[in-house]
């Protein structure tokens, strides 16, 4: 296993201009690679776009421009590029299409159309064929007066607007945030929002202006429940209180500013019609404020006034605070199964122990349906209110300290954008939290609901930001494997209860979700520096490992051969390079661990070598990773009979089983996937298991058989939403020399982007900086704003998780990763001199690496560093 410790080294660096700059042959100039001349692929030219990366949006490319504010796991509404509140999703689940009857406005007074909604022009695709605009979209705010233009920059996590219009002689700006603080997951938890609006003088002349925040209540519709709207320090709250026998249906959401002239109506006008809101409009029109208090019930909406004198060269901000409180849900997915003698659970001592999985902290759910963590902490809308504003300004302060730290990175500029917008997807319903703290997520969202429960193993594979932002948060994904997702025997189910529990054993397990976790045992470890945690945990990992080599590998050859479920919703049959390379990387984790913890890992290095060789030479075609399809000589029975999502085979499947074997494989093509396991194993901090020249190879073939600049010509009967016509993305398989099957895998023609990044992200770490980049620009150019949310990365559901992979580019393009069990910071830089973000169990900062010396700038919390690597040279 001495190879495992040996550091890649078949990237030569070379040195420019005497200034000691180690850099990759990969980025020397464009199109040139030098991995032994194995590939002669050219760097693909990509159209260039209007928009320059990380810069603001206007024009057309606000279109669908939609920013996620709010708490990790505690809800959301998006704050649009032109400045309206939609995709209110507070009530622990998706509303993608909840746009409530909600605007602020400012009035001038005695100025000409001084009188609009701080929003820019409604987007043409709002006006038909949403819901209920062919019946002309009642109710909505969308024939109000608005600003002619509008501009949107963002910053994670702020979204900042300008709006401008001939007729208002103010520089109009607002900011969007919620915090976001890496290593406090509590305070980042928080269902809470800031609206900042700013209002500049730049003229000779004073203006009375009032300011007005403008709501129906939207939380009232439930039959047999009470709704109203309530009192609170400067501000309302709107109310439903649950109906009878539906604890889900209590919500609150209140609105509130910190400014002492806050005058609230408390109970917009009622009446028929479009009354109320009409009415509400007349008082903002004639820039008149209206005092009223609460009613007891039904009042249809609410208003509050901010009147203010803005003299010449002055500047007046208004900051507007919301929070929300939704405890309850009807949520509960899974059977629980409270068997000792089969399924590990927290209280028999089969798994990790208490204090790993929540039982410890006395947060025991009192519903056998989820419970959002915050409702654990407060009680009441009126205390999250109460803490928001006591510690905004704190808060906000902290949140700034990471943005800056975050954009002060010198990497190239599709790459920060990609890596930030898809921060949002944990501020997005994606992710819960559940009451006793621990993280629970979908695959992604559906338009009114999660989309594929479960935290599922095989698709959060791929997010790498969580575990370096939010480190005790992810090791509480790992506790759920292998405890309450994992039996006696080691089968891992891949998708958790909510609330999680123990849970029913009765499909395969996921080949790439159960090996994966075992390497992400390996990162967490790592990351945290938990030597007990560690020691507490690994036998369940190896009972989880022993179950994949009988299950998949009872030959004990190596390779995963018999079926073996996966990320694509089926089972591959036969062994293949994809999932042969998560089984090594598994191997060489617990081996690694394993020696740590003077453990007896000699039958896992036996198994190690065995595969090592068979991948590098059975599944390897002198190019590319491939499959080799087998059936006939497995212990599995045939496929015709055997369960799984594809369904039963029909006579004309079990025709092409005769001629070309089981449905749904991928046989001799050009896996995107195809060395998987090798990316998750670098990302986790493993040293390299796989020949560095044929990873390599591999990528470039991908990058040009798999890389298409526009789809014009491609057949796609799958999902075709994600990428086509003339846009550009990277196929998740094609078969460049023949032996397309007539069933390939189910999701074959397809791009999705959390595969591109980590296809980008693994090109870049192996030193072919810009064939990743020519991905990560094709990918963003389809997510401008014109088409695509730029802020929602979507594949089988809205903010999909698998997208989180583009975290993986700021390792891979650095090689920046700290370790603290050794307390040594690793640098192995593919783009000379830079700047980037580093976040640790402890704290965050800043690297630099300038003429191959190393510095680092913590500027939140701590970071213990003894060493530091540069390339394979320890400091």
């Amino acid at each position: 296993m001495d190879k495992l410790h040996q550091r890649r080294t078949f990237l030569k660096s070379v040195v420019i201009g005497g200034t000691g700059m180690a850099v990759s042959p990969g980025i020397l100039k464009a199109g040139e690679t030098n991995v032994d001349k194995i590939s002669n692929n050219e760097t693909k030219k990509n159209p260039s776009p209007k928009r320059k990366y990380n810069a603001p949006y206007t024009g057309e490319y606000l279109n669908r421009v939609a920013f996620p504010l709010g708490g990790l796991g505690a809800g959301m509404f998006c704050l649009e590029g032109k400045g309206a509140i939609s995709h209110m999703s507070i009530r622990n689940r998706p509303e993608i299409y909840h746009e409530p009857a909600m605007f602020s406005a400012i009035a001038i007074k005695g100025l000409k159309h001084g009188v609009k909604v701080l929003e820019g022009e409604v987007s043409d695709w709002k006006m038909f064929g949403p819901r209920g605009t062919g019946n002309g979209a009642a109710g909505t705010t969308y024939g109000l007066p608005r600003f002619r233009d509008a501009e949107c920059t963002t910053h994670f996590p702020f979204a900042t607007i300008q709006l401008k219009d001939a007729d208002i002689p103010l520089n109009i700006s607002i900011k969007g945030w919620s915090p976001f603080i890496p290593t406090d997951e509590d305070n980042s938890s928080l269902p809470v929002c800031g609206l900042e609006y700013t209002f500049a003088n730049t003229v000779t002349q004073n203006f009375e202006v009032v300011f007005s925040f403008n709501t129906k209540n939207f939380l009232a519709g439930t039959e047999g429940a009470v709704n109203k709207i309530d009192a609170i320090e400067n501000g309302f709250v709107l109310k439903q209180d649950a109906a009878k026998d539906k604890p889900e249906t209590e919500a609150a959401f209140a609105v509130f500013t910190d400014d002492k002239n806050t005058v609230v109506d408390h109970c917009w006008f009622r009446g028929g019609w479009w009354d109320p809101l009409t009415m509400a409009w007349n008082t903002v029109n004639d820039a008149k404020t209206r005092n009223t208090p609460p009613v007891e019930k039904d009042a249809p909406g609410a208003s509050l006034f901010v009147p203010f004198t803005i003299n010449a060269g002055a500047v007046k901000t208004i900051r507007l605070m919301m929070a929300w409180y939704v405890p309850s849900t009807n949520l509960h997915i899974g059977e629980v199964v409270l068997d000792e003698k089969k399924n590990c659970n927290p209280e028999n001592g089969c798994c990790a122990a208490p204090e790993d999985l929540g039982v410890a902290t006395g947060k025991k759910n009192p519903s056998p349906n989820y419970k959002p963590w915050y409702s654990s902490r407060f009680n009441n809308v009126e205390e999250v209110a109460d803490y928001w504003l006591k510690n905004y300004t704190g808060l906000l302060s902290t949140t700034k300290l990471f943005s800056e730290t975050f954009y002060v990175s010198s990497l190239p500029p599709e790459v920060m954008e990609a890596v930030a917008a898809n921060l949002t997807i944990l501020k997005s319903p994606t992710v819960l939290r559940q009451y006793d703290g621990r993280l629970w997520a979908w695959e992604g969202c559906g338009d009114d609901g999660g989309c594929c429960h479960g935290s599922c193993t095989h698709v959060w594979n791929y997010a790498q930001a969580i575990p370096h932002l939010f480190p005790s948060l992810e090791k509480t994904l790992r506790n759920t494997e292998f405890c309450e997702n994992q039996n006696m025997e080691g089968h891992q189910g891949f998708r958790a209860n909510l609330p999680i529990s123990p849970l029913k054993h009765d499909f395969y397990a996921a080949s790439d979700g159960q090996l994966g976790g075992i390497m992400k045992v390996y990162r967490e470890w790592r990351i945290s520096g938990d030597n007990d945690w560690l020691r507490r945990i690994y036998p369940v990992v190896i009972t989880s490992m022993d179950y994949c080599i009988a299950t998949w590998d009872p030959k004990g050859k190596g390779i995963v051969e018999e079926p073996h479920h996966n990320t694509y919703d089926i089972e591959f049959w036969g062994p293949d390079g994809m999932i042969t390379s998560f089984y090594l990387g598994a191997l060489t984790s617990v081996i690694l661990m394993g020696k740590y913890l003077n453990r007896d890992v000699s039958r896992y290095e036996n198994l190690y070598n065995k595969g090592k060789s068979y991948l590098e030479t059975n599944l390897f075609d002198e190019e590319y990773f491939i499959q080799d399809i087998e059936y006939k000589n497995l212990q599995a029975q045939n496929p015709a009979t055997a369960k799984s999502f594809g369904g039963d085979y029909s006579a004309e499947a079990i025709a092409i089983l005769k001629e070309e074997g089981p449905k749904y494989q991928y046989g001799k093509g050009c896996l995107s996937d195809g060395i998987l396991g090798a990316w998750i194993g670098s990302m986790c901090g493993l040293p390299s298991f796989v020949d560095d020249k044929k990873v390599g190879s591999h990528l470039l073939a991908v990058h040009k058989y798999n890389l298409k600049t526009s789809l014009k010509e491609h057949a796609n009967p799958q999902r075709p939403a994600y990428a086509s016509w003339d846009d550009g993305g990277l196929l998740l398989c094609t078969w460049p020399k023949g032996g397309k099957l007539s069933l390939p895998f189910v999701y074959s023609d397809e791009v999705w982007t959390g595969i591109e990044y980590q296809v980008a992200a693994h090109l870049m770490e192996m030193g072919f900086v810009q064939q990743g980049l020519d991905i990560v620009q094709l990918c963003r150019n389809r997510y401008d704003g014109r088409t695509r949310n730029p802020f929602n990365e979507y594949e089988c559901g809205h903010w999909y998780a698998r997208a989180m992979s583009s975290y993986g580019m700021l390792q891979a393009l650095t090689g920046v990763r700290y370790d603290a069990v050794e307390k040594t910071l690793y640098v192995d830089s593919k783009i000379g001199d830079f700047t980037s973000f580093l976040s640790t169990a402890t704290g965050f900062g800043n690297v630099v690496f300038k003429a191959g010396k190393v510095s680092v700038k913590t500027v939140y919390g701590k970071i213990d560093i003894e060493h530091t690597v540069i390339g394979s040279k320890k400091m």
